[in-house]
């Protein structure tokens, strides 16, 4: 089946108020519920407008399909995960290399490992909808700000700022799409954050021309 359309894709409109963001928080959450309980096939939208407790109407006020649920939960876990990556870098400026790995990795690593089983499901997901220009444009946006920190540091400076941070950036979604994709153990989550510092520290310090 082909993937749908990105006008299919769009959502009826936006939630204003506190009141309708509440009612969207909770179809949300019933959708990650329906998906880690049912599956993607047997997903549909009455079922997550019964696990949300609101009626199928208003849940088609803002999604008109199934397809445009799915893409908005994956929107909202994406962008959740490349603001927590921005907010990191911009406190890490003019930083030793070592302060910026640390808290870039930490950053990303909390935001992908807080929510797990959302994490988990919507991996799935993605392989489904027409998400490459989604995750493209949260790639994009972490990678510049990860190069902006870069150019600030106090101990190192690197030759290729946009090469450096694609890198940086890679060797963090690789091993932890890896690791909470294919339902790591307790024990390999809770090492995946010192893992991946000592991997892109690495890097850097290779790549790194003395100031």
């Amino acid at each position: 089946m082909p993937p749908p359309s990105s006008a299919a894709l769009k959502p009826r409109k936006q939630p204003r108020q506190a009141r309708s963001q509440v009612t969207v928080d909770a179809v949300f959450e019933a959708t990650i519920q329906v998906l880690l309980s049912d599956g993607p096939q047997r997903l549909t939208t009455t079922r997550v407008a019964d696990r949300a407790g609101v009626s199928v109407g208003t849940l088609y006020q803002y999604y008109p399909n199934k397809q445009a649920l799915l893409y908005a939960v994956l929107q909202r876990h994406l962008v959740r995960v490349g603001d927590s990556v921005e907010v990191a870098a911009r406190g890490a400026h003019r930083a030793p290399v070592s302060a910026m790995v640390a808290a870039v990795v930490e950053a990303f690593v909390r935001a992908k490992t807080e929510h797990i089983d959302e994490a988990r499901a919507l991996y799935g997901v993605a392989a489904e909808l027409e998400s490459a220009e989604l995750v493209k444009s949260v790639g994009k946006r972490n990678r510049a700000a990860i190069s902006a920190m870069l150019a600030t540091a106090s101990d190192a400076r690197f030759d290729d700022l946009a090469l450096t941070s694609f890198m940086f950036s890679a060797a963090m979604v690789g091993p932890t799409r890896a690791m909470v994709e294919g339902g790591a153990p307790p024990r390999m989550l809770r090492a995946l954050r010192g893992q991946l510092e000592s991997l892109c520290l690495s890097y850097l310090q290779r790549e790194a021309l003395l100031p």
